[in-house]
């Protein structure tokens, strides 16, 4: 894989790009340095080491600058092809590229060819780029031919794994363990409401409660509490119909039910507003 990767002005000098929050800005670039050579990069361990949060990388997906590939963070760069092209006798297949087909089956990958020394198709060639009349000069590197495909940008199945690929699946959740209780008090919630609710489906609701509990440290018990509190809300019950959606809308969710709150009457216990 090359240690230099390069980003397209027409990229990061747009209006799109530079309305981000700086802290998206930079996790970008930060992605890109540690792109393989088909765009594919490990966020999760790019925000470990960066301190980016998870807010930042879900700006950048909301903006199709990345797509995610599964839970494990695994993201694709959407505009990979216009930053960086890759010499076809340089380029090492990415160690997950049978997800990054999987999940975007249009997108068109620049195929590695043999070393010009060796004929073996290993990545970097030994020849350094030197020609009989000696080094290439910068900007006469005769780049090979990288086939611009029309990425399809619609909604990506997170978490859905190649079967061959080394990720594990979503976990099965019992009907006792906690994320699925709480998926199932919501649609009970819902569902007294509206009893023709399309029934859903419970284990990506759990698995949805699980990360918000995991990756978001929200407790389980806030969770349980906000259901209720979402679902006797005017507003937020039309709003909140799926675990996804509660987790995403936590924060403002938990802000407004704070702000609600009687200000001459003190919480009874912890449990009425997890003081």
């Amino acid at each position: 894989m090359a240690q230099r990767r390069m980003f397209s002005n027409r990229i990061t000098d747009s209006a799109k790009f530079l309305k981000m929050p700086l802290s998206s800005q930079a996790l970008y670039f930060h992605l890109g340095l540690h792109a393989d050579d088909d765009g594919v990069v490990e966020a999760f361990s790019v925000m470990r080491q960066t301190g980016a949060v998870e807010d930042d990388l879900r700006i950048l997906v909301a903006k199709n600058f990345v797509n995610v590939l599964n839970d494990d963070l695994v993201a694709y760069i959407t505009d990979w092809n216009e930053n960086n092209r890759i010499r076809a006798d340089r380029k090492v297949d990415s160690i997950y590229k049978d997800l990054l087909l999987e999940i975007m089956p249009n997108i068109e990958l620049t195929e590695p060819k043999p070393r010009a020394d060796t004929g073996k198709v290993t990545g970097r060639p030994m020849d350094n780029q030197w020609t009989d009349n000696g080094p290439h000069r910068l900007g006469k590197v005769r780049l090979g031919k990288v086939r611009l495909g029309k990425v399809r940008l619609g909604k990506v199945s997170k978490g859905k794994v190649n079967k061959d690929s080394h990720h594990l699946a979503k976990p099965n959740y019992d009907p006792s363990s906690q994320p699925y209780k709480i998926a199932s008090h919501l649609l009970t919630r819902i569902k007294q409401r509206q009893p023709d609710f399309k029934e859903p489906n419970l284990q990506k609701w759990a698995n949805d409660i699980r990360l918000a509990h995991e990756r978001d440290h929200r407790d389980y018990e806030k969770l349980d509490w906000l259901v209720d509190w979402s679902q006797d809300n005017s507003f937020w019950q039309a709003n909140i119909l799926s675990a996804g959606k509660l987790r995403k809308q936590y924060d403002t969710l938990m802000g407004q039910a704070e702000r609600d709150r009687p200000t001459n009457v003190a919480p009874q216990t912890r449990e009425d507003w997890f003081g």
